[in-house]
């Protein structure tokens, strides 16, 4: 296995025709949770991936695992709770900004223990990624992806990183304490800017991948929307311009991007020529509405990039 991918999944539900939540009434419903878009990023770009996570045996719970099955993602690592309700969320967006109403509380993900981590799995695959909503949501929630991080260390798989920092989730300081231990303890951060700034008080996006560089990991990405990325690996500095797209929605762009660079990353590419796709697979994610549906294949990539 290339890469595991262990969090918290969701339903979406989004206003058709971009109409603002409080007004709309009409919603396509499709998929979204941070590291499952993540593994279906990674899988369309071509990585072997499972999935790890709990959910309801519910109608969206199964429209979950029917998403994972179809987009052949390993799906033997997810624990169907019984008579347990699967987390859901509505979006209200416009380009360049996308916000969450989430309905997750006490939902089976919430309910990931240190005891419920797939151990075993973890110590053969070659990549673990984590975010920081799976640490948000619970206690014992991130208690678990603290466990998993530990067992990835020792097994020598690389772990990899996004705070993806919801403020509504939890409070500021515990979320800077939990955020900065996770990044010293991980191989590979992909925060965004305001990610950045809130671990390490500065504002320019240089000086904040410095004090970044400083924390410990190996490779770090500090995403900048649509003025591309920032990366620091090897002692060197690199900037990765965004290719121009109309875009309508950013929900799970950041997500996408990780999921891209992962899959190259583990597929042997250089972090600067992981970092180059990905910068191209977040901007088209952007042309379409929802986290999942548009979330490009490799070949679309490729073909955006001139590289087919």
């Amino acid at each position: 296995m290339d890469l595991i991918c262990l969090g918290e999944p969701l339903v979406e539900f989004n206003p058709v025709n971009g109409d603002p939540l409080d007004s709309a009434r009409t919603f396509s419903v499709g998929y979204g949770g941070d590291t499952s878009n993540v593994a279906v990023a990674a899988r369309r770009s071509g990585a072997d991936v499972a999935y790890a996570t709990r959910i309801g045996d519910d109608a969206f719970g199964d429209s979950l695992f029917r998403l994972w099955t179809d987009e052949g993602i390993d799906t033997t690592l997810v624990e169907r709770e019984q008579h347990g309700t699967t987390g859901i969320y509505f979006i209200s967006r416009d380009p360049e900004h996308s916000a969450f109403t989430y309905y997750r509380s006490n939902s089976p993900a919430t309910r990931m223990s240190p005891a419920w981590v797939p151990e075993a799995a973890i110590r053969t695959t070659r990549a673990l990624h984590i975010s920081g909503i799976s640490q948000a949501i619970s206690t014992s929630a991130c208690d678990a992806v603290f466990r998993a991080i530990e067992v990835a260390r020792d097994a020598g798989t690389l772990v990899s990183y996004d705070p993806n920092h919801r403020p509504a989730l939890w409070e500021t300081g515990r979320a800077r304490a939990v955020i900065r231990q996770t990044v010293t303890e991980a191989d590979l951060v992909m925060p965004n800017l305001s990610e950045g700034r809130l671990l390490t008080g500065f504002l320019a996006p240089e000086d904040v991948l410095a004090k970044l560089v400083d924390l410990g990991p190996r490779i770090i990405v500090l995403k900048l929307g649509s003025a591309g990325a920032l990366l620091a690996h090897g002692g060197e500095i690199t900037r990765l311009a965004a290719p121009r797209v109309d875009a309508i929605d950013s929900t799970g762009a950041g997500d996408a991007f990780d999921g891209a660079f992962l899959a190259q990353l583990l597929a042997g590419a250089t972090p600067r020529d992981a970092a180059a796709y990905a910068v191209h697979a977040a901007a088209l994610t952007t042309l379409g509405a929802g986290a999942v549906d548009p979330i490009p294949a490799r070949s679309a990539v490729l073909e955006t990039r001139g590289l087919r």
